[in-house]
């Protein structure tokens, strides 16, 4: 029997993406951002099964109008997306040199979701009440100012203790922190709270120094999330705190042509299933199959008939 429908926020920052065409003179104009990316194919994965919504700030200009109708349009709520008067969107560009390989400009440092949470007094998480689980990563929490940052760390631990659920990926972008010790203690402190745990392998070597997946999943282990799965790329997951079907395997790509949200996807196909009742190793190889697919065609959030 599957669990009770959930409500599930998503919180983080929507971007307007560019993607240049081959002439490097015309672009397509799109949306993503890793939690956003997340919140799609968490409601693609399992249509109606859940309440999904993404929780940001961005304008009211023309992009943020066109951004909140698509997110709408992929089954996502749009309602808890604070507007700002002053503020656009972040943006980003994508360009592809001769031999395929991606590059990746962005524009967000005065973006609108940098002032998620934030009124004339002190911090405001109206906007997560009435929620089940809240879903964030480390992206989320490094664009916030470290005040609001740790003060929402201090509602997430409020909210567990009120039967709330917490999931949590350590996405490390060593740009968007004031420092490296900074995000270390930032992001061991989201461990220590949290219920449903999505890292990567080379995230958490990157900003811990562990030696390798082993060391990385001691680690995590010891930390004492409840559940989750430790990203390894095409070698699949494996689970921590947690058993998995010993026979379970991982079937590779069939083609790799983008692995921008190969992580985002994961994610999302994981939580649907997860949340909806299913073992942790249905969940993981849930994660794996949709991330396997999305990584065979170009863009963060491909089109839905694209992974038929």
């Amino acid at each position: 029997m599957g669990k009770p429908r959930r409500r599930i926020a998503c919180v983080g920052e929507a971007m307007v993406e560019l993607s240049l065409e081959a002439d490097g003179r015309t672009a397509r104009i799109g949306y993503a951002g890793d939690t956003l990316n997340t919140a799609v194919y968490l409601a693609r994965e399992r249509p109606g099964a859940h309440d999904v919504a993404f929780v940001s700030r961005v304008g009211r200009d023309r992009f943020s109008d066109d951004m909140l109708a698509f997110i709408e349009a992929e089954g996502v709520s749009a309602a808890a997306i604070a507007r700002d008067e002053a503020l656009l969107p972040g943006l980003y560009a994508i360009s592809t040199d001769a031999d395929g390989e991606r590059s990746f400009s962005y524009w967000r440092e005065n973006a609108a979701a940098r002032n998620l949470f934030c009124t004339a007094g002190a911090p405001d998480f109206s906007a997560l009440d009435g929620f089940d689980v809240v879903y964030l990563s480390a992206i989320t929490l490094a664009i916030l100012t470290p005040a609001v940052r740790g003060e929402l760390l201090d509602w997430i631990s409020d909210f567990r203790q009120r039967g709330g659920l917490f999931a949590f990926d350590s996405n490390y972008r060593p740009r968007l922190w004031e420092s490296a010790d900074a995000a270390r203690q930032t992001v061991s402190r989201a461990w220590l709270n949290c219920d449903i745990g999505l890292p990567s392998v080379d995230d958490e070597i990157a900003l811990f120094g562990d030696r390798d997946a082993a060391a990385a999943l001691a680690r995590l282990e010891a930390c004492g999330i409840g559940i989750g799965a430790l990203k390894r790329g095409a070698e699949g997951p494996v689970p921590i705190n947690g058993a998995a079907d010993t026979e379970l395997r991982f079937a590779a790509a069939e083609k790799v042509v983008d692995t921008t949200a190969a992580g985002d996807s994961f994610n999302g196909a994981f939580l649907a299933e997860y949340l909806a009742g299913a073992s942790l190793s249905e969940a993981m190889l849930a994660g794996h199959n949709r991330a396997a697919r999305v990584i065979g065609v170009r863009g963060a959030i491909v089109p839905a008939d694209s992974l038929a």
